[in-house]
Parts: structure tokens; C-alpha cells; sequence
């Protein structure tokens, strides 16, 4: 039996570039579940992403998850990508051993936690003010830089990756300290700055709306201090204040200082976004 995927709707294009479309996969022109290809938001026409690739539960495991997801390699490198991500539910084991199986990289987590309805105590000597325009421009300089250098460390070519951050920025902050749901906060300790949290508005799924932790960064250096634990600890604290009861954050997989401070913390994995070259 021959699996293959057929177009289910018309193929979108934006004027930069950007390509998705649905299709159903297929089995002897019998259709046993769908996959939405597109290009992956902020890295341009040359990343591709797979997403929401199901079978429907009559037809699962014979394999045919694993040939869609081959067919759909083969449509993104029809479209000029040279790179295919994907992001996972943490509980899918079936789906990551899949991945595994067919040459992907874990590359980042998506976390979340659910916060208590009391804020948390922060350091009584750190002082937590918000941030002034005279320092925004530098910091967001420094900001997009360090974003942009972090995913071409982790294998996205350097074009890409600065195309990201710029993107993110330009759509996260329009209007500067000003954009909409936005906080961008200083922490100071005896009068010297020793971090930042910038955190923002986030839709975690239909109906779940939060807190997202877009960057922490603790100056080098005052690292191993206890700082970047007060700052998620403020990040709870903004969240709260907000209305908001979901904290959630995105960490590189190779960060592991990271991940354990914020397994600590009570943060836990939601999906596993993982990357393939296609050569």
C-alpha cells in the first residue's frame, strides 16, 4: 500500500515569502488523517515546520505516521527549505520516538507552571524597578544580538537567525516600552543593575491565555548569585499581578542550569521541539 499526501486546500503565500498548506495523507487515495506544512514563523522561506500531523486511530501504528512525515520532508525541500522543525507534546512518546527514529535533534522545551494564587518574596536587598527609555535602545541591541547568537550556536544559519530576532523584536515591541501586555523590568542590587526580565502576554493554547518570560538575562558579572532565580521569582509576581495564574517560558534543551532551576521551580515540560537538516 502506497501512503502519500494530498493537497486538502489551496497553498497560502504572503508577499515575504512565507508558505503553508493542509494536507491529507493518504493510502491508496484513502484518507487517514492530515498534516499542515508551512515555513517557520521568523526564520524564513528556508526553515520548514511540520505541524498537527495526525492518523486518525483506526490506522495507527502500522507506520504510516512515520511515511507522512518523510512525504512531508520531501514537499518542504520542494519548497527550497533546508531545514524541517517540529514541536511535540511532551506526553507523546509514540510521536518522539517517531522523531528520534527519523533523525531529529531536540533543540528547545516549551514550559509552564502553574502558579499559587500567593506572589513570592523576592531578595530583601534586590530592587526591582521598570526600565527607562534611556536604556532601552541598548538593551535591545544587546537583546537581539544575544537571541540571534543563541540560535546560530544551536545550528540555525546566521541569516536566519538574525532575521528571527529582528522579527520578534519588531513584533513583540512596536511601540518599544510602550507595546501593548509588555513589561521590561531592571533589577538592581546596591545600586548596580545585576539583571533583567522581560516578560509579556502570551496565548498558551484555545482559552489559555498567560505570562511568557521572553528573556532573562543576568549581567555576567553577578551570575551564580541567586539572580536568575529572584527573577523568575519576580516574573511569578508580575504574572500575579496581571491576573494571570500560567507562567510559561521556551529554554534551549543543552541549557541545562536552566532547565534544572526551573524544574525547581515547579516549571514543567510541554513540548519538545526538535530540528532535522534536509540534505
Amino acid at each position: 500500500m502506497t501512503t502519500t499526501l494530498r493537497p486538502a486546500g489551496p497553498l497560502q503565500q504572503t508577499p515575504d515569502g512565507d508558505r503553508s498548506r493542509t494536507y491529507d495523507v493518504c493510502v491508496n487515495s484513502r484518507r487517514v488523517g492530515s498534516v499542515r506544512l508551512a515555513t517557520a514563523p521568523g526564520f524564513g522561506a528556508a526553515s520548514g515546520v511540520i505541524e498537527a500531523l495526525g492518523i486518525d486511530e483506526k490506522d495507527r501504528r502500522r507506520g504510516r505516521g512515520t511515511v507522512a512525515a518523510l512525504a512531508a520532508e520531501e514537499v518542504l525541500r520542494g519548497w527550497g527549505c533546508r531545514q524541517v522543525q517540529i514541536s511535540v507534546p511532551a506526553g507523546a512518546e509514540p510521536a518522539l520516538r517517531m522523531a528520534a527514529a527519523l533523525g531529529y535533534t531536540e533543540r528547545g522545551r516549551n514550559m509552564v507552571k502553574e502558579l499559587p494564587p500567593e506572589p513570592p518574596a523576592l531578595p530583601p536587598r534586590l530592587r526591582i524597578r521598570p526600565m527607562e527609555e534611556a536604556e532601552f535602545v541598548l538593551w535591545q541591541e544587546k537583546a537581539k544580538a544575544d537571541f540571534a547568537q543563541s540560535w546560530i550556536d544551536r545550528g540555525v544559519p546566521a541569516d536566519q537567525a538574525r532575521a528571527k530576532a529582528e522579527g520578534s523584536h519588531s513584533e513583540l515591541l512596536p511601540q518599544g516600552l510602550a507595546s501593548p501586555g509588555t513589561a521590561i523590568h531592571v533589577a538592581l542590587r546596591d545600586g548596580r543593575t545585576v539583571g533583567h526580565l522581560w516578560t509579556g502576554r502570551r496565548e498558551f493554547g484555545p482559552g489559555r491565555e498567560g505570562t511568557y518570560v521572553y528573556e532573562i538575562q543576568v549581567a555576567e558579572a553577578h551570575r551564580g548569585q541567586g539572580y536568575g532565580r529572584a527573577l523568575m521569582l519576580l516574573a511569578e509576581r508580575v504574572a500575579l499581578d496581571a491576573g494571570d495564574r500560567l507562567l510559561g517560558l521556551h529554554v534551549f534543551t543543552d541549557n541545562t542550569p536552566a532547565i534544572r532551576l526551573y524544574e525547581s521551580l515547579g516549571y514543567r515540560t510541554t513540548f519538545v521541539n526538535s530540528y532535522k537538516p534536509l540534505l
